[in-house]
């Protein structure tokens, strides 16, 4: 069963950092794209960062240079590190995961559909 947990989230002011967690674990796949999305009150959600099998990471235009994605297969953990913290990026954050499936070109953009979500750590930055 597939499962995932993050963990992480704060209230800070802005400028200062956070490093988000996700604990992903029970896929029956033999390679996962893993992502962050938040979504903030009143507004669709949107995807932030994205990394594949191989660590490709790929980044929404507003965080990239700020957050950096990164994964550990061995201790089934991924990561958002967050620097120069806005108040726009206040949302709650979620991480989620899907197959990745050999022989597609960019198998875990942003445009395809995520299918395993975690619960959501929530995220405030204050100016």
């Amino acid at each position: 069963q597939v499962h995932l947990m993050e963990s992480g989230g704060g209230s800070v002011q802005a400028g200062a950092s956070l490093t988000l967690s996700c604990v992903a674990s029970g896929f029956p796949y033999d390679r996962v794209c893993l992502g962050w999305f938040r979504q903030a009150p009143g507004k669709e959600r949107e995807a932030v960062a994205v990394v594949d099998s191989a660590g490709g990471g790929q980044y929404v235009a507003s965080v990239k240079g700020r957050f950096t994605i990164a994964r550990d297969d061995d201790k089934n953990t991924f990561y958002l590190q967050m620097n120069s913290l806005r108040p726009d990026d206040s949302a709650m954050y979620y991480c989620a995961a899907k197959e990745e499936m050999a022989g597609i070109v960019n198998h875990c953009g942003m445009h395809y559909r995520y299918v395993h979500w975690g619960q959501g750590t929530q995220v405030t930055v204050s100016s």
